[in-house]
Parts: structure tokens; C-alpha cells; sequence
């Protein structure tokens, strides 16, 4: 054979390689990121034709870009409100994907025991009502612990985002103070602090700032072996998050039919405060039937075999009963 006939038959099959290729675009969340790179990754392994990429910017971002119909998908740690449904050019559909929780990572020179928050300490913490780590009131729920005479700097995200949602959720519920002066939403006006953009800028912060305060998703405190504390929950015990805490957060939850649900502040004993569902903004119409025929069979095997990768990224998975309900509205709404 010639070389010349090599070369062509070479860039015949990388032609043929190129044209098969379907790449399935999304951004958004930050908090479930680790989990998505692994599953899109293991997906294109299975799937070498398919490319599914995704851009950690933040529920904020992918919101808007799935509103704007630039992304194939988007991703959410907060729901869309009706204002941002009705303003969106395709209907969306919102898939849970995994359990998360957000956790107060702490940065306090000197200190390397577990500390406790009561929900009013926290809030007002990131109210600036409370401003240095020695006060009495952090104190009187950590006896033993002694706190050096140091101002708390609190971290908050920068961009717009839907672990801010779930921690802005879980404040409003807690504190009447926070509810009425700052709120809830994937971004608010900040009253103290300062900004780091998705959880891995806070998580970055939080771990090179002495004094500093942060709320980030777990595997990010893990990654970054940043303490963390536990948090007292409705039942008026110290929960700190893991896996089992997470769970049960979303125990015997009341899944409604468009998959929007807030679990924060649960009812259960042993439950961790600060947990949350994150989704996936599918639209159920896409331009593109070839691409909404593979996001479909994608959201399928996420929801089945890609379930059982997630606990050792430090999710939880889907209670089962919202699986069958996600399986059936995947079909039936999801287009072809």
C-alpha cells in the first residue's frame, strides 16, 4: 500500500470517527459536579461516540442558559421558581440525581475538635451579629472547646448558586431574622463577608484563611480536609453530615409531581438539617431529536447503574420510590 493511500484511508476513518461523535453540551451546579465528571466520563467509556461536557459555573448560570436554550441541559441545586419556568423558551422538566449536603466548613486556628452550631448561631453569624469565634454564644453549645479572640470572617458565594439556595432555605426556616432581612434564593444581598466563586473557590478560602466561616457541599470538605461541624436539627440534636444523615433527610418525603422540593429543616431524629435533592434541567422537547434520544437513555442509566457510583463521592442516592417516579415522567415527558 502507498503512502499516500495510507494517509487517505487514515483521514477517511477519522472522518467517519468525527461524524459519529454526538457531544450533548450542559453547565451549571457546582455542588454535584464531582459526581456528574465521573458519570459522564463512565457514560463516554461505555458510549465512545458520545461526548457529554459540562461547565461547573454555578445553578445561577445554568438556569439562565438552559432559559436561553444554549445548553442541552442544565443543572440545579435549587429549583427553578415559576418566574424563571415561565420565562424559559422550553419547557423543562427537573430530574433529581443524587442527595447532597451543605456543611459549616470552619478555619479557627487551634481548634481541631468537631464544633457544634445551633441554627441561631449560624444565622447570625452570617448576619454579622456574631463576629468573633470567643463569643459566649458559640461557646455555651462547645464547652471545653477554647476559642482564640479572633473576628469570624464569613465566606459566601460570589456567583449565583443553589448551594446558596439550600443554605438560604434552611436560614429562612430557622430564623425569622434572616427571613425577613435577607431571604432565600440562589443569590441574596449579603449581609457580612466576603465572596468565592462555586464551591471550590469558598472551599479554597475557607481553607487558606485563618478565622474563616464557609458553607460548601461535602465532598468538597472532604477533598480539602477542612473540618466541619455538626448542626442541630429540629429534634434538638448535633447532626454532622455523612451519607446515613443525608438520607435521612429525605425520608419519607412527599416527592411532587414536578420534582420540586425542599427538605431542609426535616422532622427526622437522626437526620442531617442542610441536605437537599439536585437536579438536572432537562428540556423535554430538544431541537435536536437525535440528541434528546441520548440524553434520555443517559438519564436512565443515571438513575439506575449510575446510583450505585455516588456514595463513594459522598452523595446519597435516590430513595427508591423517587426513581420509579422519576422513571415514569422521563418517559412520558421526554421527547422522542
Amino acid at each position: 500500500m502507498t503512502r499516500s493511500l495510507r494517509v487517505l484511508l487514515c483521514l477517511a476513518v477519522l472522518a467517519s470517527c468525527a461524524f459519529g461523535q454526538t457531544t450533548l453540551n450542559g453547565a451549571g451546579a457546582t455542588f454535584p459536579y464531582p459526581i456528574y465528571s465521573k458519570w459522564f466520563s463512565e457514560y463516554h467509556t461505555l458510549h465512545p461516540d458520545i461526548q457529554i461536557n459540562y461547565q461547573s459555573i454555578g445553578s445561577g448560570g445554568g438556569i439562565r442558559q438552559v432559559q436561553a436554550g444554549t445548553v442541552d441541559f442544565g443543572a440545579s441545586d435549587g429549583p427553578m421558581t415559576d418566574e424563571q419556568i415561565a420565562q424559559a423558551k422550553v419547557k423543562v422538566l427537573h430530574v433529581p440525581t443524587v442527595l447532597g449536603a451543605v456543611v459549616p466548613a470552619y478555619n479557627v486556628p487551634g481548634i481541631s475538635a468537631d464544633l457544634k452550631f445551633t441554627p441561631d448561631v449560624l444565622a447570625d453569624i452570617y448576619l454579622g451579629k456574631i463576629a468573633q469565634w470567643s463569643d459566649p454564644r458559640i461557646a455555651k453549645v462547645n464547652p471545653g472547646v477554647k476559642f482564640p479572640d479572633q473576628s469570624i470572617t464569613v465566606v459566601h458565594r460570589s456567583d449565583g448558586s443553589g448551594t446558596t439556595y439550600i443554605f438560604t432555605d434552611y436560614l429562612s426556616k430557622v430564623s425569622s431574622d434572616w427571613k425577613n432581612m435577607v431571604g432565600k434564593g440562589t443569590s441574596v444581598k449579603w449581609p457580612v463577608g466576603i465572596g468565592g466563586k462555586g464551591n471550590e473557590g469558598v472551599a479554597g478560602t475557607v481553607r487558606q484563611l485563618p478565622g474563616s466561616i464557609g458553607y460548601i457541599e461535602l465532598i468538597y470538605a472532604l477533598q480539602n480536609k477542612i473540618p466541619f461541624g455538626a448542626v442541630e436539627n429540629s429534634s434538638h440534636n448535633f447532626i454532622k453530615a455523612s451519607l446515613q444523615s443525608t438520607t435521612l433527610a429525605a425520608q419519607g418525603v412527599k416527592m411532587p409531581a414536578d420534582f420540586r422540593v425542599s427538605i431542609t429543616n426535616p422532622a427526622g431524629k437522626e437526620a442531617y438539617p442542610i441536605a437537599s435533592f439536585t437536579w438536572l434541567l432537562i428540556p423535554t422537547n430538544p431541537v435536536d431529536a437525535n440528541k434528546g434520544k441520548i440524553l434520555k437513555d443517559f438519564l436512565f442509566w443515571m438513575i439506575d447503574k449510575g446510583q450505585t457510583m455516588v456514595e463513594a463521592l459522598s452523595y446519597a442516592p435516590l430513595p427508591s420510590d423517587v426513581v420509579q417516579k422519576e422513571k415514569a415522567a422521563i418517559q412520558s415527558q421526554v421527547k422522542p
